[in-house]
């Protein structure tokens, strides 16, 4: 999930064509990338991610009660989002991010359906390799540090599990959407603080649902199986499958879909000449 600065002049916003042509040019970037590098990129980004899955469960460890259901999900809001940061800044790919970005130049016919296709395989399968190698270290190292107890991550896991399918696929909806928000705003941000607090707070409506999110979710799925807390292989199977359709539709459909349709077929923007007189009341 990358980003670049483009040079325009300090203080100057964007329009809606720069932030698109921003997105197109960092995503024909990744696709772009050779088969490995994205690969060892989006391993980086399942593990980088997982943190928020550790984080969580070290919060609802070390915290025997809480004041109200608000406090806790603000609590465990906080502590996830704080994962997407290093994912985005640290730009690894992630493939939420890429349901929205790598859509774009397909939309604009700069790319193929194909190279599409080999971009999301790629990264979604070294997301969850990475996950899973991280909900690993979680089983074999939280119980013996005291840091995340088996109930924590059971906790975690019920939360994404309790719900039928459609359920399931209308909240990965909304993670998607929200995820590909964050890719779109990023590409709007100016500087690193602007993108910080973009990501922080976008993301953090992620945790707070909690809505379904592929790539999070399998870390605490995977961890509480790995816990030994009765969640099978099956439940992770209806969870991922419904999740990651959601999350798809969100970002592709109502982030790339509609931020392209909105961008490039908007028209021609134009230039607003401003009357120094009037702006200064001046006759």
């Amino acid at each position: 999930m990358s980003t670049s600065d483009e040079g325009e002049p300090s203080g100057a916003s964007l329009s809606y064509s720069n932030i698109l042509e921003r997105e197109m040019e960092n995503a024909l970037k990744e696709l772009d990338r050779p088969t490995k590098g994205l690969f060892l990129s989006g391993l980086a980004a399942g593990m980088n991610l997982s943190f928020g899955a550790l984080f969580m469960g070290m919060v609802l460890t070390y915290s025997l009660s809480f004041p109200s259901t608000l406090v806790k999900q603000f609590l465990l809001a906080a502590a996830s989002s704080v994962a997407f940061l290093f994912v985005v800044l640290g730009q690894t790919e992630l493939y939420t991010a890429h349901t929205t970005l790598a859509v774009l130049p397909v939309l604009d016919g700069r790319t193929s359906m194909r190279e599409l296709g080999r971009l999301w395989s790629v990264v979604y399968i070294a997301n969850l390799v990475g996950c899973a190698v991280f909900a690993g270290l979680i089983a074999v190292l939280g119980p013996e540090m005291g840091i995340v107890a088996p109930a924590a991550f059971e906790s975690l896991a019920n939360a994404l599990l309790a719900h039928p399918w459609w359920v399931i696929l209308l909240s990965g909806v909304v993670a998607g959407w929200l995820m590909g928000t964050v890719t779109w705003l990023v590409a709007a941000s100016r500087d690193t603080i602007g993108r910080v607090a973009v990501t922080l707070i976008v993301t953090a409506a992620i945790g707070f649902g909690p809505f379904h999110h592929a790539i999070l979710g399998t870390t605490e799925v995977l961890g509480a199986m790995f816990l030994g807390t009765g969640v099978t292989l099956g439940q992770f199977g209806h969870f991922i499958l419904w999740t990651t359709v959601g999350n798809t539709l969100g970002g592709g459909v109502f982030v790339a879909g509609l931020n392209y349709g909105h961008a490039a077929l908007a028209g021609e923007e134009k230039d607003v000449e401003i009357d120094p007189g009037a702006e200064t009341g001046d006759d």
